[in-house]
Order: structure tokens, then sequence, then C-alpha cells
């Protein structure tokens, strides 16, 4: 049987070890994962540069050494939009956008997987009313966030949280409970499966973890 390949572009740079692994222990030995990074080939100096304007172009990624970059999304979707027609020119069956960040700019070449679309259909889906908790990377996001996931007769609280900083998940848990949300959302990819039980374990409140929803529905496209 013919693997399927899975293109993947994640907003910093390549390789992203913990990324593929994950995606390959959910997807299986019969998609091959083809990981590259919307800024690849620059320099840190150069990364460090790409400072956004605002709240709404701001994102949070963290490079292959493990350290933090918050970057501007318009820089993130020159390079994406470069990687994509490469994958498809490559004749990738399908292409995942590693970011729940909403990417208006991007030309989809082929089949692309949009987190941010996921997520906003499922939280649409399990939460017709009520009020809906979101975790979000950096406090600047906060607010833009809020209002880009507000509809009507839904209440949007957000609080920040840095992917991989342990010592934070539970005071920040500890404001979202303050909030009483009905269901959370985990907006951003680089939280764990470890990092969404501990909040929902604080917060009382079912959870969506962006990763493990995104992968689950590019198992259903390959199948």
């Amino acid at each position: 049987m013919r693997k399927q390949r899975l293109g993947v572009i994640v907003i910093g740079q390549s390789p992203r070890r913990e990324c593929e692994a994950l995606l390959q222990q959910m997807l299986g030995p019969l998609v091959q994962i083809d990981l590259r990074g919307a800024l690849d080939g620059m320099s840190r100096a150069e990364i460090d540069a790409c400072k956004p304007r605002d709240g709404a172009d701001t994102l949070f990624t963290r490079l292959p050494d493990g350290s933090a970059a918050v970057i501007s999304k318009q820089a993130v979707t020159e390079g994406a939009q470069a990687q994509l027609d490469r994958f498809a020119a490559e004749g990738t069956d399908v292409t995942l956008m590693f970011c729940t960040g909403a990417f208006p700019g991007l030309q989809a070449r082929g089949p692309v997987v949009f987190p941010s679309a996921i997520l906003a259909g499922l939280a649409h889906g399990l939460l017709p009313q009520g009020k809906l908790g979101l975790m979000v990377p950096l406090p600047e996001q906060a607010e833009h966030l809020a209002r880009k996931w507000e509809r009507p007769g839904v209440e949007v609280v957000a609080e920040a949280l840095v992917p991989g900083e342990e010592s934070a998940i539970d005071a920040a848990a500890e404001r979202l409970r303050a909030q009483r949300p009905d269901l959370i959302v985990m907006d951003c990819m680089s939280y764990t499966q470890a990092t969404k039980e501990r909040v929902r374990r604080i917060v009382k409140a079912r959870a969506v973890l962006a990763v493990t929803a995104t992968a689950r529905t590019i198992q259903e496209l390959l199948a």
C-alpha cells in the first residue's frame, strides 16, 4: 500500500521533532510526514527582526532549539505561501498549516487543513451557547482572539499561558476557573495533552486540544 504524504508547515523553523512524533503517533506508519518551516533559512537575528505590528499580527512559536519566538503573522504568511506552493508542486496528498491562527492571505494549493477552522467548527457544535474559555500563548493576543471567537449567544474569556511553561499552568488555569467557562479551547498547536489534562482538572470543564483535534481530522481525510 502506498504511503500517503502529509506536508506540515510550522510557523517557525524545521525540524520540530516533537511535532512530527506526535503526528506520526496519531496517524500511523502509512503516513509519511514532511515538515518544513515558514521561516526556514532565516537567521535568529532575521527572525527577531520580524516584529509584530499589534496583537492581530502576533504569533508565538518554538524554534528547533526550544527557544521561544514572537513573530509577525505577515512574515509567516509570506514564507508559508512558498512552502504551500512547493508541497503542491510535489504532489503532496494533504498539507497542514501547523498553527491555530487564521491566515486569510494564504492561497491554498490542493487540500490544505487549517486548525483554526477545525477548532471553530468544534466549538460551534459543542457549545451553541454559553461561555467559551480560551487558553492563548500571550497576553497581547487575548483581546484580539476573544473577538475572533465571539458569536451570538457565546461569551468568550481568554487567559494567557505560554506553551511549555510548566510552572505557570496552575495559575493560568485558576484564573480561567474563576471565569466559569462551559468549554475550553486550547488555542495553540504547542499545547500538550498533559497541559490540557491539568487545565481541565483545575477548571472542571471539558477541553479541546488543537493538535489532537487536528490530527484526528487529518486521519479521517487520509483513511
